[in-house]
């Protein structure tokens, strides 16, 4: 049988800086206050319990040879760590899912001699070995609950020394299998050492804190709170005891209690339960009011009154329903749960992200106006629960059982395992309604041509669905179940996947992954009608938004702001007008790690209403205005800091929750217009350079205002008498801001006396069920793949009319068709996966500038590969009235171009 965590019987300042800016005041006072470093483990001074940060000055090494840990070069490391944080970011398919070693010397007090010793582990990915000099003492299989290992003969002597094995390999037994994120690997969050009593509390099987505060029967009037628990005895002798709890209100005042005695024998542990502890007319936890009380149990020895030990737990009185037709229901009253769902790495960090740094995304979600967090698709961090608590996020966290299964019983009993820790260790969160356990289970669906083979394998995924549902309920009776599934509805209902969990989350992509946003008020209608007996919540929607590229005619797959914002503002007031729609979390809160995307930002999903970095994008705002009762006023396009066009009028939107906002440009008061839809847009003319935007509105006796400075390149149609430097797309229909805020236009066709293209069609992907136009594949060699992701097929030639003068002109390629077999919706939510064959063309072309061959013979797939970018560059001088003319000779196939700069030098 596996050994998850027990005893194995057999045998840097810089960052921390860095990130003291993200730091809240108000969470870390409330952490002080619960007496708590991560709400796992309480320290406080040594008296009880102690628990000390193990963090710095670790000593890491990879192993991808299997050579074992004697023959590796270690270098230092401080935790949280992982290895993969620069990897999945290169443009190398895969990334490193190997061995990687830890050891650290302890440092030992004497006087801990007579004490336990434990490690624990907030997390390591995925499979961890612990070693004690030399000596295997224990192991844990998954990557995202916490664990703790006992430390047995220590020596004491300054040479005890830890050493962790991990190994972030693919293991058939061990979900997630595969998923749209990265399976980064390494000690990703904190590991503390853990000093107890010979008697205390303990929970080293499942990792929690051994002691559960449970409330009951919450009301208004009143309510009760029973704790039980377990602890063990590792004394030479038989203990008598008295566990007690003492439950606080936020000012200190004692507001009930309960005890009792218990005799423990040596060596044993007991399971325990208390007497209710009654608490009169209580203040009820809710996002508006996250009143928290506290309770203090404590371990005594009976004889003597010593306290052995001590835990400190936040408690959250509320009480809540979900109902079929209305919704959800806190304390009484319905209340739609609007948020987002949440990944947990952060960029150039990975998953290894300082606790007070996760701590900024809750806070970011609070002031969106957000009161709801899908905790997806793992438990994670202490800190993020604890935030929620404290701000007053009502969340689901669920297991990582993503996409499929393996049917044995080894993954099975793992699955188990994992739920249990995940409801162990996260039960004492008053911010918890519900733990769910499978997600898009039937999208990567196997044995598609053995039709009986497939049949036993949907029966036994939901043979699996059931053991963890019975799992749940017996483990906590008082929060519900969930399983979120994909579009296909039908399949579900089939597999009989529907009438398991208490509540179904359905991931609906409509506008994104097929079908258009407005068919997305009638899918929930139909499933709500399909399934009648069963409350609902939307529990993924999106679309990619890339915060560098803006459309003026957004379409379907483009990545541009403007559409995401269209795509949004529908679903948003389908789902606020349908009562029976009882939650709804946006995928994703911040842009994240799935090493296997490619698109405009490869190795990044951008479904985020803020940036892997955590800057919001104008998404965010729209939902702010939608959610938040804070008066807010924001310009729509401040943080599209650099546009242009041909023309100077464009559209400006200021989103706003204000019933009207006024607009300033460059000085010029352009007036009052209502905001409909939380949306208020102006035509302006913009000045050719800088431009001085204000938006004001009035709420609650005060102003509301927003100031942005936006920088406008005017690309005339005649070069003739303008500065003669631009960049061009081709065959694109939206802009795009480099990486050196450079800012690309796209192109048109030619006429006289102005600048374009002649001839040549927009690359399209045939059948690719993706964007109109362009590819997404990951272009090798830049970070600014929108350059060469479109391109004109067949092009003949471009003209530039410039004055006399010297020019640089820069030509970038790309081969967008080849590499074989491809697929080509890689994540498609409503149907299923298809693949499609992608041949090379065979093209061979030259180009000539003013006459002059430049580029003779050029065949992109021969010479470069595909999908790698190719610039090049040249000097032309124009001495009469011409300007640049640019014209492509076809040898074999069909010339192309994907991009064109023009600047001039003199």
């Amino acid at each position: 049988m596996e050994n998850y965590s027990n005893t194995d019987h057999s045998s840097s300042s810089n960052l921390i800086s860095a990130m003291s800016h993200f730091f809240s005041l108000r969470i870390l006072i409330g952490l002080l206050i619960l007496g708590q470093v991560n709400n796992t483990f309480a320290q406080n001074n040594g008296e009880v319990r102690t628990s000390i940060p193990l963090n710095q000055n670790w000593q890491f090494a990879k192993d991808p040879k299997k050579v074992g840990a004697k023959y590796l070069k270690f270098t230092s490391v401080d935790i949280p760590h992982t290895w993969n944080a620069v990897d999945v970011m290169d443009d190398e398919p895969g990334y490193y899912r190997g061995l990687g070693y830890y050891k650290k010397k302890l440092v030992l007090r004497p006087n801990w001699k007579h004490k336990k010793i434990q490690l624990y582990f907030n997390g390591v990915n995925q499979e961890a070995e612990v070693y004690l000099n030399g000596k295997k003492i224990g192991n844990h299989i998954g990557g995202y609950t916490g664990f703790s290992i006992p430390l047995e003969n220590l020596q004491f002597n300054g040479t005890d020394e830890i050493m962790v094995k991990v190994d972030n390999s693919f293991n058939e037994s061990i979900a997630p299998l595969t998923a749209d994120f990265t399976f980064f690997g390494g000690i990703y969050r904190s590991v503390s050492l853990l000093v107890l009593d010979q008697v205390h509390f303990s929970d080293t099987k499942y990792g929690s804190t051994g002691v559960f505060v449970q409330a009951k029967n919450v009301s208004e009037q009143g309510a009760e709170i029973l704790v039980s628990g377990s602890l063990a005895n590792t004394t030479a002798i038989t203990k008598q005891i008295k566990v007690k709890t003492e439950v606080l209100d936020a000012t200190g005042k004692s507001m009930g209690n309960a005890e009792s005695r218990f005799v423990i024998g040596s060596g044993n542990t007991l399971n325990f339960q208390l007497p209710i502890a009654k608490v009169p007319f209580p203040k009820l936890w809710s996002p508006e009011n996250p009143y928290l009380y506290k309770a203090i149990t404590s371990l005594l020895d009976a004889k003597t009154g010593k306290i052995l030990d001590q835990i400190k737990t936040p408690v959250g009185l509320r009480f809540f329903k979900f109902d079929v037709q209305k919704g959800f229901f806190l304390n009484g009253k319905p209340y739609k749960l609007m948020g987002a769902s949440r990944h947990q790495d952060f960029a150039g960090m990975g998953n290894a992200v300082p606790a007070a740094l996760q701590v900024k995304d809750i806070e970011l979600l609070k002031k969106m106006g957000g009161n709801f967090l899908r905790v997806a698709h793992y438990p994670q961090d202490q800190a993020i629960m604890d935030a929620c608590d404290q701000l007053g996020i009502i969340t689901t966290v669920e297991i990582p059982v993503v996409n499929e299964i393996t049917e044995t019983e080894v993954f099975y009993r793992h699955c188990e395992h994992m739920q249990l820790e995940m409801i162990k260790q996260n039960f004492n969160h008053p911010s918890v309604v519900a733990w769910a356990y499978m997600n898009e289970v039937l999208l990567k669906m196997k044995f598609n041509k053995e039709p009986e083979r497939k049949q036993q394998y949907i029966a036994n995924i939901t043979k699996l669905a059931q053991r963890l549902e019975n799992l749940t309920r017996k483990t906590d009776s008082t929060r519900y179940t969930m399983m979120a599934n994909h579009g296909d509805v039908n399949g579900y209902n089939a597999a009989g996947l529907t009438k398991i969990p208490m509540l179904v989350g359905w991931n609906l992509y409509q506008g994104w992954y097929g079908g258009k946003a407005e068919d997305f008020g009638p899918a929930l209608d139909r499933i709500h009608q399909t399934i009648p007996d069963k409350p609902m919540l939307v529990t993924e929607f999106g679309a990619d938004v890339d915060p560098r590229i803006h459309s003026f005619n957004p379409i379907r797959f483009d990545k541009s702001l403007e559409y995401g914002m269209l795509y949004h503002q529908i679903y948003i007031k389908d789902m606020l007008k349908r009562p029976f729609v009882a939650g709804a979390a946006v995928w994703n809160l911040a842009d994240f790690s799935s090493e296997t995307r490619s698109e405009t930002m490869p190795g990044i999903n951008n479904k985020g209403l803020l940036t892997i970095d955590r800057k919001p994008k104008n998404t965010y705002f729209l939902y702010q205005a939608y959610l938040s009762a804070n008066p807010f006023v924001k310009i729509g396009d401040g943080n599209w800091t650099w546009r242009g066009g041909t023309e100077i009028s464009q559209n400006l939107t200021v989103i706003s929750n204000l019933d009207t906002v006024a607009l300033t440009v460059n000085g010029k008061y352009l007036g009052k217009k209502r905001v409909v839809d939380h949306l208020a847009n102006w035509t302006i003319d913009f000045n050719n350079g800088k431009n001085k935007i204000e938006a004001l509105g009035r709420a609650e006796g005060k102003i509301w205002q927003d100031t942005s400075t936006i920088n406008f390149v005017l690309q005339p149609q005649s070069m003739q008498n303008a500065k003669a430097s631009f960049n061009i797309l081709m065959g694109s229909q939206r802009q795009f801001i480099d990486d050196e805020n450079q800012l690309w236009l796209p192109s048109k066709a030619y006429v006289t006396n102005t600048w374009g293209h002649i001839g040549g069609e927009p690359f399209k992907i045939k059948d690719s069920g993706r964007q109109s136009y362009g590819s997404d594949k990951n272009i090798v060699g830049t970070t600014n793949d929108p350059i060469y992701q479109t391109q004109l097929v067949g092009v003949e030639g471009y003209r530039v009319s410039v004055p006399k003068g010297k020019y640089i002109v820069t030509f970038h390629f790309a081969e967008l068709m080849g590499n074989g077999i491809q697929t080509t919706l890689p994540y498609n939510l409503d149907s299923m996966i298809s693949v499609r064959r992608e041949i090379p063309e065979q093209r061979i072309f030259e180009v000539y500038l003013n006459g002059k061959p430049i580029i003779k013979k050029l065949n992109l797939a021969a010479c470069y590969g595909v999908a790698k970018n190719v610039k090049k560059q040249f000097e032309c001088l124009v001495t009469d009235d011409e300007g640049i003319k640019i014209l492509f000779k076809n040898i074999e196939g069909k010339a192309v171009l994907n991009a064109l700069q023009i600047r001039k030098i003199d």
